[in-house]
C-alpha cells in the first residue's frame, strides 16, 4: 500500500480518480493499493515563542533563538492567545494513520519551495522515517498526472528545496519575531511588525512616497509647431524648454514672424520589437493589475483555480520559458485554442510554420516553466477568470508569432536659430503585435504618419503655439509597480559591483510577493487611494524607525534571497545561512531596544460622552478608558481612514470636514460630514438634501 499526499483535497480527488482509488472515507481516498489524502496547506509550522515557555513581550528574553526549533499543529487566533487549529488536528491524524497503513509515501504537494516545505514538516513532527518519492508536474492535466506517476523521483533530489524552504522559514521568524518585539517594546505602546521580507518592502512604498510629497513642481515652457505637407498634418516641439514664460512668449513672436522652418537631418531606422516571453507569476500579476485593477493576491487566487481546474499550469512559476522537450506541445495548445471564442480571431493572425521558438531555452526553467494553458479549454468562466486564462492563453500567440518590424523616423527642424525635433514611428511588418491590435503602448514609439521630407525641406509653420509644462514627481507605486521593484530589487542598489552582483535577484519569490503586500495591507502600514499605494501614518512610524537598519535595506534581503537559491541548488550551506540569520536578528534587537519610535503627536480631548476622562487616540479606534461610559469610535469609516486633526475636529467642534471617497454597503463612493450630537452618537451629513438617509448606507 502506498500513500500519496496532495496539497488540497481538489488535486487529491484528481488523483486519485486516476489511480483507481475510488472509496471515500474522512479525510482520504482508498483503493487499488493507494491511500490519497491532503495536507489543507501548511498543517504544520514553527512553534512560536509561548511554546518555548515565553509569554509576552519581554525585554531579558530577546533575542530569542530556538535550538532546536520545534514544530506545532497550525494555530488560530482565539480572543488574545493562538491555540491549535481543530481541523488541522484532525487532517494530520488522518495523516498520521494512512502512512502508518502504507509502506512508502508519494509526495504530491505542489511542486516548489513552499509545497516542498508543507510535507517535510509534515513528515518531521510525525517522525516518520519511511521512504518517499516525488510527483514532480506542471499541470493538473490527466496525461501530465500520469507521465509524473510514471517519472516518479527519489525524495532524496528535492532536499536542497527542503532546506532552502526550511532556512526561508527559520530566517523570517527569527527576524520577525525578535524584530517586532524589540520595536514594540522600544515602543512602549502598540504592536509593531516587522519582518526579513516585508520591512524592506514597506521601505520602498514609504520613500517613493516621500519623494512624491517632497517633490517641488517647476513649470516650463516648450513651443510647438503645426505643419501640413502632402495633405498630412503632424506637429514638432522645440528642444529648448523656457523657465520663463516672456522668454518664451518673444521667442514664439519671432517664429511667428519667420513663418518657415528648415529640415536640417532626417534620420530612418529599422527596428525590430522581440514577442514577449511566456508569464511568470509576477509579470501575470503585474498585467492583471495594470489591465484589470486586480490585486497581486486577487491574481493569483484566480490562477490557483484555473490551475486547479486544469485549464492552465502551475501559476507560482517564476520562469517565462519552457523546455526543449516541451516545444513539439504547442502547436496542439495553439489549435485547441480554436473551440474558444474569445481567441478565435487573434489565432487567425497566427502564421503556422513561422513560430518564433525565442521561449524555449532549457537552462532558463527552473522548477516550472513559463505560464501555460493546457488541452483542456473553458466554455464558461466567471468573468475574472475569463478574462486572466484569456491573458495567458493571447500571451503564448504573441511570444511564438515573429517580431514586429518598424521604421523609426527622427527629423530635425530649424526655425531662425531654434531646433525642433519630431518622430513618426511606421509599421512594416505587424509580427507579434497583431495578435491583439496592439500598435502602441505607454513604452513604445507613437504612430506617426509623416509625409517625405529630406534635409533643406522648407515647411510653412501653420500655426505656433507656447505649451506650459510642469517637471513631474516619482510616480507613485501601484501593485504593478511595487512588484516590479521587488522583483527587480537589485537595480535599487547604490554600490556597482553590488548591483552587478544581484542583478535579477529581487526581494521575496513570484509565489510570496502577493502575500508580502497583503501583510501591509493587513499591519495597516500602507493603504490604497485609488490605483496607487500609500503609507498610512503607522507605516510610516514604522519606516521612520527601521530606515536607516539593515533590516529596511533591500539589498541585504536581495542578498539572501539570492543565498536561498543557491542553498536550493547545493551551492551554498544552510548551517551557515542559518547562523548568519541568528547573528542578525541578535544585532538588529539590540539596536531597536536602544531606541524609541516616534509616535504621532495626539490632543488631549475630552470624552463627549462622560465628559470627565481623556480620550485614548490609537490607530483603529478613539475610546474612552473609562469602562463604565465605554465610548467608542473607530477611525475606519466606510473605507477611509479618519486622520487624528479630523478626531480631533469631531469632538471639539461636533463636525469633520467633507470626508470624500467613503463607501456604502452598496459598493457606491459618497462625500458626507460625520457630526456628532450632545450623547456623542454619530452620524452622517451630506451636502445635498436627496442624500440624508441614513438607511442608504
Amino acid at each position: 500500500m502506498k500513500a500519496v499526499i496532495a496539497e488540497k483535497p481538489s488535486v487529491a480527488r484528481e488523483i486519485a480518480a486516476l489511480l483507481g482509488a475510488t472509496d471515500k472515507k474522512d479525510g482520504y481516498l482508498t483503493g487499488n493499493g493507494y491511500q490519497v489524502t491532503w495536507a489543507l496547506g501548511h498543517l504544520v509550522g514553527l512553534a512560536m515563542p509561548e511554546d518555548y515557555g515565553l509569554t509576552g513581550f519581554q525585554r531579558e528574553a530577546l533575542p530569542i533563538l530556538p535550538n532546536p526549533f520545534l514544530l506545532t499543529v497550525r494555530k488560530i487566533k482565539k480572543d488574545k492567545s493562538y491555540v491549535p487549529d481543530s481541523g488541522a488536528v484532525k487532517q494530520l491524524k488522518i495523516i498520521e494513520q494512512v502512512i502508518n497503513r502504507c509502506d512508502s509515501i508519494i509526495v504530491a504537494t505542489d511542486a516548489g519551495r513552499e509545497g516542498e516545505l508543507i510535507f517535510r514538516y509534515i513528515y518531521e513532527y510525525l517522525k516518520c522515517g519511511k521512504p518517499f518519492q516525488r510527483l514532480w508536474i506542471s499541470s493538473l492535466t490527466e496525461k501530465a498526472i500520469k507521465q509524473g506517476f510514471d517519472n516518479l523521483k527519489p525524495g532524496s533530489d528535492f532536499d536542497g528545496l527542503y532546506r532552502a524552504g526550511q532556512g526561508r522559514s527559520r530566517a523570517d521568524w527569527l527576524v520577525g519575531i525578535n524584530a517586532s518585539q524589540a520595536l514594540s517594546i522600544a515602543a512602549g505602546r502598540g504592536v509593531y511588525s516587522l519582518g526579513r521580507v516585508q520591512t524592506p518592502t514597506l521601505t520602498l512604498v514609504c520613500k517613493r512616497y516621500l519623494e512624491n510629497q517632497n517633490f517641488t513642481v517647476q513649470k516650463y515652457w516648450q513651443i510647438q509647431l503645426e505643419h501640413r505637407k502632402e495633405f498630412i498634418d503632424f506637429k514638432s516641439l522645440s528642444k529648448t524648454k523656457w523657465d520663463d514664460r516672456k522668454l518664451a512668449d518673444d521667442t514664439l513672436k519671432s517664429i511667428q514672424r519667420n513663418g518657415t522652418a528648415t529640415v536640417t537631418a532626417v534620420e530612418n531606422k529599422t527596428v525590430s520589437e522581440q514577442p514577449p516571453l511566456l508569464f511568470d507569476l509576477t509579470g501575470l500579476q503585474k498585467e492583471a493589475n495594470k489591465k484589470l485593477g486586480l490585486s497581486a493576491e486577487e491574481t493569483l487566487n484566480i490562477a490557483q483555480s484555473l490551475y486547479e481546474k486544469k485549464f492552465i499550469t502551475y501559476p507560482r512559476t517564476g520562469s517565462k520559458y519552457i523546455p526543449e522537450d516541451m516545444w513539439a506541445e504547442i502547436p496542439a495548445l495553439i489549435r485547441a485554442m480554436d473551440a474558444r471564442p474569445s481567441c478565435k480571431e487573434a489565432l487567425a493572425k497566427v502564421k503556422w510554420g513561422r513560430f518564433n521558438k525565442r521561449i524555449v531555452n532549457d537552462v532558463k526553467v527552473t522548477d516550472h516553466h513559463g505560464l501555460l494553458i493546457t488541452e483542456k479549454i473553458p466554455s464558461a468562466l466567471p468573468a475574472k477568470e475569463d478574462a486572466i486564462y484569456d491573458m495567458i492563453a493571447l500571451r503564448l500567440l504573441e511570444a511564438i508569432s515573429q517580431v514586429c518590424s518598424k521604421e523609426i523616423t527622427d527629423i530635425a527642424l530649424q526655425v531662425l536659430h531654434y531646433d525642433f525635433a519630431l518622430k513618426g514611428c511606421k509599421i512594416l511588418e505587424p509580427g507579434w503585435r497583431a495578435i491583439r491590435g496592439n500598435f502602441t503602448e505607454e513604452d513604445s514609439e507613437p504612430i506617426l504618419e509623416l509625409p517625405e521630407l529630406k534635409a533643406g525641406d522648407e515647411l510653412k509653420i501653420k500655426n505656433a503655439e507656447v505649451l506650459e509644462k510642469k517637471t513631474k514627481p516619482p510616480v507613485l507605486y501601484t501593485e504593478a509597480g511595487l512588484l516590479s521593484a521587488m522583483e527587480n530589487a537589485g537595480k535599487e542598489i547604490q554600490n556597482e559591483d553590488e548591483r552587478k552582483a544581484l542583478q535579477g535577484i529581487g526581494i521575496g519569490t513570484p509565489a510570496t510577493r502577493a502575500a508580502i503586500i497583503e501583510t501591509l495591507f493587513k499591519r495597516d502600514y500602507i493603504r490604497r487611494e485609488k490605483k496607487s499605494l500609500i503609507p498610512t501614518e503607522k507605516g510610516l512610524q514604522v519606516y521612520q524607525s527601521v530606515k536607516d537598519k539593515r533590516i529596511a535595506d533591500v539589498a541585504m534581503t536581495a542578498e539572501w534571497e539570492m543565498a536561498l537559491q543557491k542553498i536550493e541548488t547545493g551551492e551554498a550551506d544552510a548551517t551557515a545561512f542559518h547562523k548568519d540569520m541568528e547573528s542578525y536578528a541578535t544585532s538588529i534587537t539590540q539596536e531597536l531596544l536602544s531606541r524609541t519610535i516616534a509616535g504621532e503627536k495626539h490632543p488631549e480631548l475630552t470624552c463627549p460622552k462622560c465628559k470627565s476622562h481623556k480620550l485614548l487616540i490609537r490607530d483603529k479606534v478613539v475610546k474612552c478608558p473609562d469602562e463604565a461610559c465605554n465610548w467608542l469610535l473607530f477611525r475606519n469609516i466606510c473605507g477611509v481612514q479618519i486622520s487624528v486633526t479630523e478626531v480631533e475636529n469631531l469632538v471639539r467642534k461636533n463636525k469633520t470636514s467633507l470626508i470624500k471617497g467613503m463607501k456604502s454597503k452598496a459598493g457606491k463612493k459618497f462625500d458626507a460630514f460625520i457630526v456628532m450630537n450632545d450623547k456623542g452618537e454619530t452620524a452622517f451629513e451630506f451636502g445635498k438634501p436627496t442624500h440624508t438617509k441614513r438607511d442608504e448606507r
